[in-house]
């Protein structure tokens, strides 16, 4: 079952990605605990749209391909806002992923 509380997890660690950083919906369900819901995390990001401040064009598939561009306004506002930080992106894939990652489970840890 979908709730707003998890909603406003999701939202919570999204606005703490770092500018210029990225990182996957498979990696903020395993930080909430939650490990198999990173698709109900992309309807977060699908619903945030709609809320001013949530960076939602951070939030990529674990491989860095931009799979949720078509829930923006327009098909390349992902991409352009992910540009607008210095994020390089080739045919909808992050170049170099890995060194932008940022994995909120050891970026938040206490």
């Amino acid at each position: 079952m979908i709730t707003s509380v998890f909603f406003d997890s999701v939202f919570q660690v999204v606005k703490l990605i770092p500018h210029g950083r990225v990182t996957s919906y498979g990696a903020v369900a395993s930080y909430l605990g939650t490990k198999k819901s990173s698709r109900t995390v992309g309807y977060a990001m699908n619903a945030s749209h709609s809320i001013p401040g949530i960076p939602a064009h951070r939030v990529v598939n674990r491989n860095g391909q931009l799979t949720g561009k078509m829930h923006f306004a327009n098909p390349t506002e992902m991409e352009e806002s992910l540009r607008k930080e210095g994020i390089i992106v080739e045919n909808d894939q992050i170049v170099d992923f890995k060194t932008l990652f940022w994995d909120p489970s050891i970026e938040l840890a206490i």
